[in-house]
């Protein structure tokens, strides 16, 4: 990837504190606007259909309220979970609050405990090293500038045989709404996805082996544009660029965009285009040592 991780001036980049503010505040309003969230988790669920795969410890990454834990926690029951995400308004709005006896008697059904909430950068896991088997990431990774430092995390907190298996979005997310507003006026308003080939060509520089990428087009449809707005500011995927307008957008420029979006209208409904990227590849056992020495794996001949 050329992507710089801590680019200067590049309008598209994301302000972290930026998006850390916008997460808490959208903790209390996130299940109203995350049916994409949930449609996504669903669909990265059925892969473990074909995917065999029995983890004793999970790290959701970039866990916003939980809505991936749920489906985890059915799928490998009596595995350990660990949530973890930038916001803390976000773990705090999905960590239930059960008495002792609920969860005495979740413990005697065979489940594993609920899963254990940790604020933290993907970027920066605070664990150890093969930690977990089976690291999740559903739409998150596209708030990174560069996934590589996240991916190769990932990498690191895996045992050997361990499987990454994340979502994100892709360039032609919102590609409507990015129109309307270059076509109503300049600025920077909608954030730039990362393309699929660029993903997995870091999932090989991460070290990561066998990865597998798909992607498909889901659209939403809205009777208003504001329908869009709101799910946007709801789950908390509001403007946070290095080069967003630090002063309210003027009403003659969203209007300007309005109605270049009517003309996007299809059946009485507006597209918003959302590129889900699917990807998910394995850890494989080092073929050097940390000091650069190849290593040499001596099995005895058969008879």
């Amino acid at each position: 990837m050329t992507l710089p991780a801590t680019p200067s001036g590049e309008p598209f980049f994301a302000d972290r504190a930026a998006l850390r503010r916008n997460f808490d505040r959208a903790a209390a309003t996130f299940a109203k606007g995350d049916e994409l969230h949930r449609e996504v988790a669903s669909r990265m669920l059925e892969r473990f259909d074909v995917i065999k795969l029995a983890p004793r410890r999970i790290l959701d990454a970039g866990a916003g309220t939980g809505g991936s834990s749920v489906g985890l926690r059915a799928r490998f029951p009596a595995a350990g979970l660990f949530a973890l995400d930038l916001s803390p308004a976000m773990l705090r709005a999905g960590t239930p609050r059960h008495s002792l006896w609920h969860r005495l008697w979740h413990r005697l059904r065979g489940a594993g405990p609920a899963a254990r909430p940790l604020c933290g950068d993907m970027a920066a896991l605070p664990f150890s090293s093969g930690a977990f088997d089976l690291v999740w990431s559903n739409l998150a990774l596209h708030w990174l500038d560069d996934p590589l430092p996240a991916m190769r995390e990932a990498g690191r907190t895996l045992g050997i045989g361990g499987l990454f298996m994340f979502s994100t979005l892709g360039p032609d997310t919102l590609k409507e709404l990015r129109e309307c507003f270059a076509q109503a006026g300049t600025g920077w308003h909608v954030k730039r996805f990362i393309d699929l080939h660029d993903l997995g060509d870091a999932l090989g520089q991460a070290g990561f082996g066998a990865p597998v990428m798909d992607m498909e087009i889901l659209t939403l449809t809205y009777a208003t544009l504001d329908g869009l707005f709101a799910d946007l500011r709801a789950t908390g995927s509001t403007n946070a660029m290095a080069g967003r307008r630090r002063s309210l957008t003027g009403l003659s420029l969203v209007e300007r965009v309005r109605v270049a979006y009517e003309g996007r209208r299809r059946d009485g409904r507006l597209p918003a285009t959302f590129e889900v990227i699917y990807g998910h590849a394995w850890k494989l056992a080092p073929r050097r040592t940390t000091r650069g020495d190849a290593i040499v794996t001596f099995a005895p001949r058969r008879k």
